[in-house]
Formats: structure tokens, C-alpha cells, sequence
């Protein structure tokens, strides 16, 4: 089964972060992708700009703001999708995601969404 994870954090911590510290987190996401795709359980992954769009349906037509995320301080910054034997391995993969360890007690997460099967 397909899971869609998106990562979430704070900004502010974000943007506090080190060169090293920035270089060091980017190379921890880099080994846990790659031993993803060995294992042949990544399917995607990507970053996203910090420009999200929400289309909402207004009374007469959908409306475009600037997104969701305008009055809160955390924001989705990445994703990926893995396909997993189980739901158990997918909270594995989701628990191991190097930039939860790294904001441990800084906020910041992971949503873990299965994606519907065709």
C-alpha cells in the first residue's frame, strides 16, 4: 500500500539552523531516501516552496487565497510516498524520517496519509 507522507515544521526553527547543522540534516534526508529506493520502497520524493494555494468553494465559484498555512507557524515542506507491505513498516519509515529526530522538541511532524488504491 501507497503512503503519502508530508513533513511539517516550524519556520522559524527552520530558517535558525546552522550552515552545518542545514548541511548535516540534508545529508541525513539524502541516506534515508536512498536506503528507501535500495530497498525499493520509495516511490517519490520531493520538496515544496513554501507558496501554498487553497481553492475552496465559495457561494458561487471556487475562491484562490494564499493558502492554509497564512496564520500558522508550521508549514508543509516536503513529501514523499513509499510503498510499504504494511502499515506497521510505513510508521517505521514515518518514525525514522531524520528531520523528526532532528526538531526533536522544536515542533514539527509528519503526516502519514494511506493514498486510495486503483
Amino acid at each position: 500500500m501507497k503512503y503519502l507522507m508530508l513533513i511539517y515544521g516550524n519556520e522559524t526553527v527552520w530558517n535558525s539552523l546552522s550552515p552545518a547543522d542545514l548541511t548535516e540534516l540534508i545529508a541525513n534526508v539524502d541516506g534515508f531516501n536512498q536506503d528507501l529506493r535500495d530497498s525499493g520502497e520509495l516511490v517519490l520524493s520531493e520538496g515544496l516552496v513554501p507558496r501554498a494555494r487553497s481553492v475552496r468553494m465559495g457561494p458561487d465559484a471556487p475562491v484562490v487565497t494564499d493558502g492554509p498555512y497564512l496564520e500558522a507557524k508550521e508549514y508543509v515542506g516536503s513529501m514523499f510516498v513509499v510503498d510499504v507491505d504494511s502499515e506497521e513498516r510505513a510508521v517505521e519509515i514515518a518514525r525514522s524520517y531524520p528531520g523528526i529526530v532532528h526538531h526533536h522538541g522544536t515542533g514539527g511532524g509528519l503526516e502519514m496519509w494511506p493514498l486510495m488504491e486503483r
